[in-house]
C-alpha cells in the first residue's frame, strides 16, 4: 500500500571491500610520496547533501553521516564525527582499521599534530576544504614539523574505480509566481552589497545563492532542489554563471541568458584568473568557497577577500510571495500529516507496524497531494530507544516494531515548489508513563515559550534559546542540539545564517522562517521532540517604544494531548494550545475525508484545566 520513493533503508557497505580500499589508498599515497591524506565529507561547495560521486568518506570508511572527516596515515587512520554520530560511526566503521575521534572537542587538528612526525607530508584536496579549514590544518602540521600539501588531483578518486558520474539533473526555471522577485532586482541588491564590501566582484560559491539569485532550481543532490553551479557577479557588467550546459533546456538557457553569460564550469578558473591579473579584490564566502579559489586568485595577482556571503541574509528574508507560498504549502502538508497521524493512531496499537512502515506511509500521504517534489531530508522515524538517537536514520537492520507503551518520534519534511516544510511530532502508542508525560509537557512548555515570544528587532537566536530550555533545566535535564534552524523557500531545509541556539548570533529579521524544536532524549528509553516552523513578523504592542517582533506559527498538526500533563501548564500556555488546535481544525479539516475529520476533531479537542 505504501512505498518510499525518496529514501532507502539499506545498510552501508562493510568488511573486505572497505579494508581493500584503505590499503589501496595507502599504496596511492606512497606512490605520491605523501605520508597521509585528509578525506572530508564534503563537495566543492560544502553542501549538506552531496551527490553520490562526492561521497568519498562513506565509500572509504563506511560512515554515512552528514558531517565527518577521515585522516589516513601510513600506519594509523581515524574517522572524526560530532556527538550526533558517535554511536552510528562506532557501528559503521571497522574498529580494527579506524579510530573514532571527536570532530569538535578536541578537533581533528589536535590528532593531526599529535600523530605526524617532522618531515611528514599530509595531503589535502584544496577544492574540498575552505581556506579557514586549510589554515587550521597547516598550523597543526607546522606544530609537528610536517607539511600540508595541496594535491592537484584527489587520490581517493584515483582508486575509486566505479565512482558514479557527476549529476546532470535538468535545470528548471523557478517562476515569479514562486520566487516573487525578478533576477534584475536581486542583482541590484547584490551589487549594493558588493559596494559595501568595497570589492570588484563577488564569487557565488554556494549553489543555493546561485539558485536564489537567478531563480532556478535543479535536482543534483538529494532533498534540496539544487543545480550545482557557480557564478561571478562583478561590480559593473554582466554576471557569469558556470554550469554544465547538458543540464540546460532551451527554456532554462534563455532564462539565464537574459541576465548573465552562461559558461561551462571549466571556464571559471581562467575567468577568475583574468580578473585577478588586474589586481582585483574578489569577495569569497568563508563558509562555502574552496581554498582552491583563494589560491587561484592570489596566484594570479588578485586579492581574495574572505567574509560572510551577503546573499545568505538576503535569501533568508522571504518576500511576500514566498511567505504566501509557504503558508499554502504548510496547509497542503498539514492535510497529509493529519491523514498520517490518524493512520498511526488506528494501526500502531496492533504492534504490527515498524519504523519503516511509518516512513513509507508518510511519504505516500505527501505524494498523494500531487505536489511533492522530494522529502526535505530523510525522515527520522524512531520508536522506543531509537527515538532517543537525535539524528536516527532507520535501516532494515535497525528497523523496530512500534509497540504499545512506546513513544514514536517522527521528524519529516517536504519540498513543494511553493515552500519547504519541517515538522516533528511525538506520539504515544498505548498508555504513556508519568515520566513520559512530565518530560513531554516540559518540552511543550519550552516550545510554547518560543512560539509566544515577543522580542525587540535585532534580537538574536542565542538570546531566545534559553526560553526553550528553562522547564527542562528546572528538572535537571536538557537537549544537546539547537532549538531552531533557518528554512529556505523551496531550497535547503537547513538554511543559514539565522538560528535559535546558543551559537545563534545573527539578528532575527521579519520574513525569516525558523524551526522551533526543543526535545528530550532518554538514552535507551525514548525520545521527544515537538517542532513547528515559525515566521518572524511584527508584534503589535500598544505603546511599544521600539520595533518589536514575534513569531507566527506556520505548521498545522495536532500535538498529542495524551502526553500532556495539563496541571503543569499555566493558563496562558493552555490558552495557546487550545487556540493552536482550533486553528489546525479550522484550516485543515475542510480538506479531509470524514474518518480523518472525526479523528482530527478528537485530536484537537479543547483541553480543560
Amino acid at each position: 500500500m505504501f512505498e518510499a520513493h525518496f529514501q532507502t533503508f539499506e545498510e552501508p557497505e562493510a568488511g573486505v571491500a572497505l579494508t581493500a580500499r584503505l590499503a589501496a589508498l595507502r599504496e596511492e599515497l606512497a606512490r605520491r610520496k605523501l605520508t597521509g591524506f585528509i578525506v572530508p565529507r564534503a563537495d566543492q561547495q560544502q553542501n549538506e547533501y552531496v551527490a553520490p560521486s562526492e561521497e568519498r568518506l562513506a565509500w572509504l570508511t563506511g560512515f554515512t553521516g552528514s558531517a565527518g572527516l577521515a585522516v589516513v596515515l601510513t600506519h594509523e587512520a581515524a574517522v572524526f564525527v560530532d556527538g550526533r554520530y558517535t554511536i552510528q560511526a562506532a557501528k559503521q566503521v571497522d574498529a580494527k582499521a579506524w579510530a573514532v575521534e571527536s570532530l569538535v572537542d578536541p578537533p581533528p587538528e589536535s590528532w593531526v599534530s599529535a600523530h605526524l612526525k617532522a618531515g611528514d607530508r599530509l595531503g589535502f584536496d584544496p577544492w574540498l576544504h575552505t581556506s579557514a579549514a586549510a589554515e587550521r590544518l597547516a598550523a597543526a602540521c607546522a606544530k609537528a614539523g610536517a607539511e600540508l600539501v595541496a594535491v592537484d588531483s584527489n587520490p581517493v578518486d584515483a582508486i575509486w574505480q566505479d565512482r558514479p558520474q557527476p549529476p546532470l539533473a535538468p535545470v528548471a526555471v523557478h517562476g515569479l509566481q514562486y520566487a516573487g522577485t525578478a533576477e534584475a532586482a536581486k542583482l541590484a541588491q547584490i551589487r549594493s552589497e558588493i559596494d559595501k564590501l568595497g570589492v570588484d566582484a563577488l564569487v557565488l560559491s554556494d549553489s543555493h545563492a546561485v539558485a536564489w539569485t537567478f531563480n532556478i532550481r535543479g535536482a543534483d543532490v538529494a532533498h534540496t532542489p539544487l543545480p550545482l553551479s557557480y557564478a561571478l557577479v562583478p561590480k559593473d557588467g554582466r554576471p557569469t554563471i558556470f554550469i554544465d550546459h547538458r543540464k540546460l533546456s532551451n527554456l532554462s538557457r534563455d532564462h539565464l541568458e537574459q541576465s548573465a553569460d552562461v559558461r561551462e564550469p571549466d571556464a571559471m578558473a581562467p575567468t577568475l584568473m583574468a580578473l585577478a591579473k588586474s589586481g582585483a579584490a574578489i569577495a569569497l564566502d568563508n563558509a562555502t568557497a574552496a581554498d582552491a579559489l583563494s589560491r587561484l586568485i592570489a596566484s594570479a595577482g588578485g586579492k581574495p577577500v574572505r567574509g560572510n556571503d551577503p546573499i545568505a541574509l538576503l535569501k533568508a528574508v522571504k518576500n511576500a510571495t514566498e511567505i504566501t507560498g509557504t503558508k499554502t504549502a504548510h496547509v497542503r502538508d498539514a492535510v497529509a500529516l493529519a491523514r498520517f497521524l490518524a493512520w498511526v493512531d488506528r494501526e500502531a496499537g496492533s504492534g504490527k507496524l515498524t519504523e519503516i512502515d511509518a516512513v513509507e506511509a508518510l511519504e505516500t500521504f505527501r505524494r498523494d497531494t500531487g505536489a511533492l517534489k522530494d522529502v526535505s531530508f530523510p525522515t527520522i522515524s524512531g520508536t522506543g530507544p531509537n527515538g532517543a538517537i537525535v539524528h536516527y536514520r532507520v535501516t532494515r537492520k535497525s528497523n523496530r516494531r512500534i509497540a504499545p507503551g512506546d513513544l514514536l518520534l517522527i521528524d519529516s519534511g517536504a519540498q513543494y515548489e511553493d515552500g519547504t516544510t519541517d515538522v516533528t511530532r511525538t506520539m504515544a502508542v498505548g498508555e504513556p508513563t508519568a515520566e513520559m508525560r512530565d518530560r513531554f509537557t516540559r518540552v511543550l512548555r519550552g516550545h510554547i515559550a518560543i512560539a509566544r515570544a515577543v522580542f525587540p528587532d535585532g534580537t538574536t537566536g542565542a538570546q531566545l534559546d534559553t526560553l526553550a530550555r528553562q522547564y527542562l533545566w528546572s528538572a535537571g535535564v536538557d537537549f544537546e542540539h539547537g532549538t531552531g534552524h533557518g528554512v529556505g523557500s523551496y531550497l535547503s531545509v537547513h538554511e543559514g545564517p539565522a538560528r535559535i541556539s546558543k551559537l545563534g548570533t545573527t539578528p532575527l529579521k521579519r520574513g525569516m522562517i525558523l524551526s522551533n524544536e526543543p526535545g528530550y532524549y532518554k538514552t535507551d528509553g525514548f525520545g521527544i521532540r515537538i517542532e513547528n516552523l515559525e515566521l518572524v513578523v511584527a508584534a503589535d504592542i500598544k505603546g511599544a517604544e521600539k520595533p518589536m517582533n514575534a513569531f507566527e506559527t506556520l505548521t498545522l498538526a495536532p500535538i498529542d494531548r495524551r502526553l500532556i500533563d495539563v496541571a503543569m501548564l499555566s493558563r496562558d500556555e493552555l490558552d495557546w494550545l487550545n487556540a493552536y488546535h482550533a486553528r489546525v481544525r479550522a484550516e485543515v479539516r475542510p480538506a479531509l475525508d470524514e474518518a480523518t475529520k472525526a479523528w482530527l476533531d478528537q485530536a484537537t479537542a479543547e483541553l480543560k484545566a
